[in-house]
């Protein structure tokens, strides 16, 4: 079964102290929902690996921003650090994106691209996208969308042209200015 994901994040048990917040945008350049989780206070630090860097993306103080943007199969979070420094952009490959219960939500196709401010492009999870095809868990249409959703993004990303990178900032002010 693909799984539903959702921008709140409120079944996440590290986080001890939040505040969240979202809207949905129309402008010239995006057209969905935004969100922004503000990790207050957190059991502990999280740290994910990637090669020999060890990289936290969750701590106190810590912002997730995320963009789901209409008629897209990705969503992006953006993890911030307590400073405001951009730790990584995070592209969920999707099904498609929603909202539920006035939440957004993706239906996560396995397969993820993160981006780290070096500008370094890492695919995670293409053995999920396998595994799950050969489970029946997607079919060869959500699979080969997948595949297509992957290249497309690395093109752009390869280019400079992902517009959701270059909304990061915008639209985190946004919903900053929401949460005072």
């Amino acid at each position: 079964m693909i799984k539903r994901r959702y921008g709140e994040r409120k079944d996440w048990k590290r986080v001890l102290q939040r505040r969240y917040v979202q809207t949905f945008l129309t402008t010239n350049d995006f057209r969905g929902y935004i969100t922004l989780l503000h990790t207050l206070k957190v059991s502990n630090p999280l740290y994910t690996r990637y090669g020999e860097k060890d990289i936290c993306i969750v701590d106190n103080g810590y912002m997730w921003l995320q963009q789901f943007p209409c008629d897209k199969n990705h969503c992006v979070t953006t993890m911030f650090d307590s400073s405001g420094n951009v730790v990584q952009w995070y592209i969920d490959i999707c099904l498609h994106n929603g909202v539920e219960n006035d939440i957004p939500f993706w239906d996560d196709l396995f397969w993820d691209i993160v981006v780290l401010p070096t500008g370094e492009l890492i695919l995670k999870d293409e053995d999920e996208l396998e595994d799950a095809l050969l489970r029946s868990i997607i079919d060869k249409y959500q699979y080969n969308l997948a595949l297509n959703e992957v290249e497309n993004l690395k093109s752009l990303i390869d280019k400079g042209n992902f517009s959701l990178i270059k909304l990061t900032n915008t639209h985190k002010e946004i919903l900053s200015n929401m949460l005072k």
